[in-house]
């Protein structure tokens, strides 16, 4: 394994893209975080906001780039011909599935931890200018508070199993544009079909199936009890979604031709 983990990074490495859509999720994340505190007020004590989820939103959009990066390294081979000469290479397909998967996780923790923590220093400088304050009843934000130290960890985690879920989905489809339409759909599109539904039940019964709505509940650190399932079974939902999706693509790699 520890040479098809040298061969997956020689190839990412070496390719020209995967370096600016990891600088793109930590740059895009801080800055969406960073307006977000901005924008979002809190004008008197008990506004109700979860100021720890607002200081995280940027992984909203940070999410799309670790989506881009998962279809580059997969299809990126596929759209070349190169997979050949790494199948011919590592013939065993789910060694060098596991390969891929474990070199793209690894880099998007790092970017992730990066952008998290990011998120949360912009948080704690720009949320009391707009009334996130222990006046209002918000302390600043900060990874000794249980609860923000939770949300944190788990953005991180989240960004991780979404470039496995991503990673499944295109080597399942093999086409750049068709597993880019994929996983984009479901992680933005899905959200605004639930709300097109009228029927309070029927909307969170769907929230809790939605692979980022019912991921992202990691990040609530406030009104625990109305959301539709716990922080971290939310983050078991995606879980779910990226096994589904790694099983579906390994199997199709191991029966079709290259």
């Amino acid at each position: 394994m520890k040479r098809e983990l040298h061969a997956e990074w020689t190839k990412l490495r070496t390719m020209p893209g995967p370096g600016w859509l990891l600088a793109g999720v930590i740059v895009l994340t801080v800055a969406l975080s960073a307006v977000a505190a901005t924008v979002v007020t809190c004008g008197s004590p008990g506004c109700g906001q979860d100021s720890t989820r607002i200081g995280l939103m940027g992984v909203q959009l940070g999410q799309a780039m670790v989506a881009l990066l998962a279809v580059l390294t997969i299809c990126g081979e596929y759209s070349t011909g190169l997979i050949r000469t790494s199948l011919t290479a590592m013939p065993r397909r789910t060694t060098l599935l596991a390969a891929k998967a474990g070199v793209l996780t690894g880099l998007t923790l790092a970017a992730g931890t990066a952008a998290v923590l990011g998120s949360v220093v912009a948080g704690r400088l720009l949320l009391p200018a707009s009334g996130f304050t222990p006046a209002h009843g918000y302390a600043p934000l900060s990874l000794a508070d249980g609860p923000t130290l939770r949300a944190a960890i788990g953005s991180v985690l989240y960004l991780g199993l979404i470039a496995l879920f991503s990673a499944g989905i295109a080597v399942a489809v093999r086409d750049s544009a068709a597993a880019t339409g994929i996983v984009l759909g479901l992680l933005y599109l899905f959200p605004l079909v639930i709300r097109m539904f009228g029927d309070e039940d029927t909307q969170r019964f769907l929230w809790s199936l939605s692979p980022a709505n019912a991921g992202l509940m990691i990040q609530a650190t406030t009104d625990a009890a109305v959301l539709p399932l716990t922080p971290w079974a939310g983050l078991g939902v995606l879980a779910a979604w990226t096994a589904a999706a790694l099983l579906l693509g390994g199997l199709l790699l191991r029966r079709r031709d290259a």
